[in-house]
């Protein structure tokens, strides 16, 4: 991801962190809600959600980890987008990708949001720097961004699929650790969605 680009990521979550603390004080209590993967395991999420069941400093990390690991995520489907030339299943797997989880990302920043817990700039970029947990460096972005073609398709599917075990192996730590059946549930179906789309890519490569 260009620097640009990051900045504005990160831009729009501090902000939508502001306006869901906002909105939150209005919100009924309950478990969340606005929030359904439905059968094609693709989340739908509006400003409605609410979770206030309780909470550990596990479910906390688990989404200040997952939000900037998912932007990264979205941010690899976008670039795999934007190319010519990339077979069709290889954008129908992007796409679905970034459905997923851009939904994801607004529900985890709620979650946040009504646990009192506040992103900075720091916790979104940490992961990014040390390449934690699946994440791609600086590097890796740039030629992803830069490569065409059979390439520019051989380091997505290469990229997202580290990508994804690292998310399955911080999902897996929040089912063990974690206290919110929210976070958890959302934990059990990234691990079922992206342990799927693993096998997916895993086909698509050797077809290359």
């Amino acid at each position: 991801m260009s620097k640009y680009r990051y900045t504005l990521a990160l831009a729009g979550a501090l902000a939508l962190t502001a306006t869901l603390a906002a909105c939150s004080t209005n919100s009924p209590s309950g478990s969340m809600t606005g929030m359904d993967h439905g059968t094609s395991g693709t989340a739908t999420t509006d400003t409605s959600i609410t979770n206030t069941g309780p909470h550990n400093d596990a479910d906390v990390t688990f989404a200040m980890d997952m939000i900037p690991h998912h932007q990264q995520a979205v941010e690899m489907a976008d670039m795999i987008l934007a190319k010519d030339g990339i077979d069709a299943d290889v954008i129908d797997l992007a796409t679905r990708i970034k459905a997923a989880q851009d939904p994801e990302i607004i529900t985890m920043t709620s979650w946040l949001s009504i646990w009192g817990e506040m992103m900075n700039s720091s916790d979104m970029s940490d992961m990014r720097t040390m390449g934690e947990n699946g994440m791609m460096s600086s590097d890796d972005m740039n030629a992803l961004d830069k490569a065409t073609g059979d390439e520019a398709t051989r380091l997505f599917l290469e990229g997202m699929t580290t990508h994804h075990k690292g998310a399955i192996t911080m999902a897996q730590t929040e089912i063990s650790d974690g206290e919110n059946p929210d976070a958890i549930e959302l934990a059990k179906t990234i691990v079922e969605d992206q342990t799927a789309e693993i096998d997916e890519m895993s086909s698509l490569l050797r077809s290359l």
